[in-house]
């Protein structure tokens, strides 16, 4: 598991570890600006009924509407309702109730199951599709994160300089001075001769910034994160940035633009041109890697062997489709599976509690799209041994 995904689980982490039953699990596409915002409320409290009568299945009114009561009072909070992304997960179970704005719109939808149905946040949030891109120039910097759907600006860390002044205080670089005296006077004649020029000082202190704001960025924000970072500055500042810095996630392709000059679209636009390939060759090298191992017999799409091996921690990497959902349950210490009717408020999808387990064993899980799946059964596992 590599430092993004790690971060990603120990978000979920709470998630994943036991708690109390139902879990109740609602997403919806949210909208940013009026008019479009004024509808997700009601669809919230549209699921919300699904959610109820889902629960009246096996619960009694009273359970129900404790259950719900969180939940509900979202729905009243008009403020919450008017700071949209561009989705929302709403969690809750007894003694938790948890909601994360999403970067992309959802699917909406609304279960109760034995555990959180978690699928749709590993997609939203898988780190391979994320990236951050530096703004750089000589004086200033910007932050922004996105992926292949949204790019936004990220408010830089304290201890992050925004500006080279920020960086370097009043102690800019100074000419270079000697000093030599003439003959004249009985003290001599001292007289003063600069050596650095104008042009000097500036690369000087140019370089001071960028070096300030490398380890600024590489400690606040790359490593927490572990996003891929991209260089968007002008092609005469890229390769000085590159000789000083040490930051591992710096892309070796970069957008050679002032990007202060691009709208946020066209940046979006230049930087997911950069991570686009990056993507599509990790999805391709983690196909390759399962067909590899199948044709080993150390990989598997058959759902009743990928249970088992994620019961045993066997499962190093786990596919898993985005689209599809097959009703079930999943015995976690036994590794067995059996087919339920989704009505049930105790049954999830299938895929889902397989891609939790499997993280909860310390492997790693990507959620693909159908078109990048490598088999039709909805997962293929790569065993460890």
């Amino acid at each position: 598991m590599n430092a993004t995904e790690t971060n990603i689980y120990n978000e979920l982490k709470p998630l994943l570890t036991d708690q109390g039953r139902p879990c109740l699990s609602l997403y919806l596409t949210t909208h940013r600006a009026f008019p479009e915002n004024q509808q997700d409320p009601i669809r919230y409290k549209n699921l919300l009924k699904e959610l109820e009568e889902s629960l009246l299945r096996r619960y009694s009114p009273t359970e129900a509407d404790n259950l719900l009561e969180p939940f509900r009072a979202l729905a009243d909070d008009t403020q919450a309702w008017n700071h949209n992304s561009e989705g929302l997960a709403v969690l809750g179970a007894p003694g938790i109730f948890r909601t994360i704005k999403l970067d992309r719109p959802v699917a909406d939808l609304a279960i109760a199951a034995n555990s959180f149905h978690i699928k749709p946040l590993l997609r939203t949030q898988r780190s391979s599709e994320r990236y951050q891109v530096l703004s750089l120039n000589r004086g200033e910097i910007r932050l922004f994160e996105g992926d292949g759907v949204n790019l936004e600006e990220v408010e830089l860390a304290p201890g992050v300089p925004r500006t080279l002044t920020e960086a370097l205080g009043s102690e800019h670089t100074e000419p270079h001075q000697t000093v030599s005296s003439y003959g004249g006077t009985a003290l001599g004649s001292n007289m003063r001769h600069s050596h650095g020029s104008k042009k000097d000082e500036i690369d000087i202190d140019t370089e001071r910034f960028f070096r300030v704001v490398d380890r600024a960025i590489l400690q606040h924000h790359s490593r927490p994160s572990g996003l891929s970072l991209i260089l968007a500055t002008l092609t005469q500042h890229q390769t000085p940035f590159r000789r000083i810095s040490h930051n591992p996630f710096l892309l070796e392709t970069g957008i050679e633009m002032d990007a202060h000059l691009l709208t946020l679209d066209q940046l979006k636009e230049r930087a997911w041109a950069v991570v686009k390939p990056e993507f599509d060759s990790r999805v391709r090298k983690l196909v390759e890697q399962f067909e590899q191992a199948r044709a080993k017999g150390l990989g598997t799409d058959d759902l009743k062997q990928v249970a088992h091996a994620a019961a045993e921690s066997k499962v190093e990497s786990l596919l898993v489709e985005a689209e599809r959902t097959i009703p079930g349950r999943l015995n976690p210490e036994k590794g067995s599976i059996s087919l339920k009717p989704a009505e049930d408020p105790q049954i999830d999808d299938l895929l889902d509690d397989l891609a939790e387990l499997v993280l909860n064993r310390g492997g790693q899980v990507m959620v693909l799209s159908s078109e990048d799946m490598p088999t039709s059964t909805g997962a293929a596992a790569t065993f460890r041994y």
